[in-house]
């Protein structure tokens, strides 16, 4: 079995990531293009995770940082490699860069609708929070 790599993602993924996010990812953002995820690696290098095995890439999460609160999003692990251990290896290093950074609480987006993935979130430790909800505003339209 090979071992599973956790990096940071560089401007040289951009790509690799956005195909990656269509076969594993649910659902898409108005953010998921090259522009978006190009902006979120110039303002925070080391926010976007990739799990490679082989120098394949099998995983993503995006573990942002604003310096008050810590956001998780784009946990996806190609459907051919789930229940490996691959997200939890991600959610570990995106915690330990939590740590370091001075974080106290991680959320994560996750989609009501994704059954699959609350099982894995809850897994990890995570719950949801029923006395919140996410409000939204598209500023570019």
């Amino acid at each position: 079995m090979t071992e599973l790599q956790v990096r940071a993602a560089t401007p040289a993924d951009l790509d690799a990531v956005l195909a990656f996010w269509k076969i594993a990812a649910e659902g898409t953002s108005i953010s998921d293009d090259s522009d978006g995820v190009a902006r979120l690696l110039a303002r925070d290098p080391e926010s976007l995770l990739l799990a490679e095995e082989e120098g394949e890439l099998v995983g993503t999460v995006i573990a942002g940082f604003d310096g008050w609160r810590c956001h998780l999003y784009r946990l996806a692990v190609h459907p051919d490699r789930r229940r490996r251990g691959t997200g939890g290896a991600l959610l570990a290093a995106a915690e330990a860069r939590f740590t370091a950074l001075g974080g106290r609480r991680g959320d994560a987006m996750v989609l009501d609708r994704n059954e699959l993935a609350h099982h894995a979130w809850r897994a990890a430790g995570y719950a949801p929070e029923p006395q919140w909800s996410r409000w939204v505003k598209h500023l570019d339209d």
